[in-house]
Formats: structure tokens, C-alpha cells, sequence
């Protein structure tokens, strides 16, 4: 019985490190491919910018080293804004039956702290963005998928929630 147990606890923690790394990972990398949209830049210069957070102006003249570490950077903070989500999980179990309602917020938390926490703390020093509505909704869209992807990707870690989930998509 206590090998059932640690095998489980195994495959519980199996499911949530591929929930992280997956949800993180995809919300990141789809995200420089936002921001490439919204901006006309290319996903290296995208991937500079966000470099740029800890290397300041300097990152705009570096080689394809500070893409590479601006890649890193982005991939790095998806699954820790992935990890936080699912560490919320056990704080509010109701994130994960509503999963979508729950994401779509998570992508509004997103935005804000990246926009008036992360930025204004990063080498470049911004201060708080100013928005007209339109800009407001374009920067903030990519967040809400942000969220959403999280959130879909962690949406399986509650022990009844595969079968729930399968049965209403059935029923549907």
C-alpha cells in the first residue's frame, strides 16, 4: 500500500511539473510571437529587448548571445508565472473548475505586474506604461491567452478533474 502511495505522489508531481513546464513554456514562446505582431519587430528583436531587462540599453547592440539569453529570460519567467498558478491552485481550489474565467483573470494579474512592477524594476527603468485604450487592448489580449494557456495547461491537477472534464466534454 505505501508503494501505491509514493507512486502516486510520484505521478501527482509528474502531472504538475509538466502542467508548469508546458503551460509556461508555450504561454512564453506564443508570447514573443505576440509581441512580434503587435510591434512589426522580429522575434530576435523581441527576444533583445526582453534581454534588455537585465542588461539594459546594451542589449539592443549585442549578438545573437543576448537573443539567446533573452529567449532564456522569457521561457524562465513563463514557468515561474506557470509555478505561481499552480501553487494558487491549493490556495483557491475553485482556479481549477473554473479554469477559464480563472486564466482570463490570472492574464489581467499578468499584465499588470508586468507592466507596473517588472518593468519599472527592470535596466531600462520604465516608468509606469501610458496607454490609449486601443494599445491598452492590443498589450493586454496576449496576456489574457497567457493566462489562459496557464490555466488550461494546469486545469487537469485536481484528482477528479480528468474524469469531470472528459464526462462534461462528452455530454456536450
Amino acid at each position: 500500500m505505501h508503494l501505491l502511495s509514493l507512486q502516486s505522489m510520484q505521478q501527482k508531481n509528474r502531472e504538475i511539473l509538466v502542467a508548469i513546464l508546458l503551460g509556461g513554456m508555450i504561454a512564453a514562446t506564443l508570447d514573443i510571437g505576440a509581441a512580434s505582431l503587435i510591434t512589426g519587430r522580429s522575434p530576435v528583436a523581441i527576444a533583445r529587448v526582453i534581454a534588455g531587462g537585465l542588461l539594459g540599453r546594451a542589449a539592443f547592440s549585442g549578438g545573437i548571445g543576448t537573443a539567446i539569453l533573452g529567449v532564456a529570460l522569457q521561457e524562465f519567467m513563463g514557468v515561474l508565472i506557470a509555478a505561481i498558478y499552480v501553487v494558487l491552485l491549493k490556495a483557491v481550489p475553485g482556479l481549477l473548475r473554473r479554469w477559464i474565467p480563472s486564466g482570463l483573470v490570472y492574464g489581467v494579474i499578468i499584465f499588470f505586474v508586468m507592466n507596473w512592477v517588472v518593468l519599472p524594476l527592470s535596466a531600462f527603468k520604465a516608468s509606469a506604461p501610458h496607454f490609449t485604450a486601443v494599445k491598452f487592448a492590443t498589450n493586454l489580449a496576449p496576456m489574457l491567452v497567457f493566462g489562459l494557456i496557464v490555466a488550461f495547461f494546469a486545469r487537469r491537477l485536481s484528482p477528479s478533474a480528468p474524469a469531470a472534464q472528459d464526462q462534461a466534454v462528452t455530454a456536450a
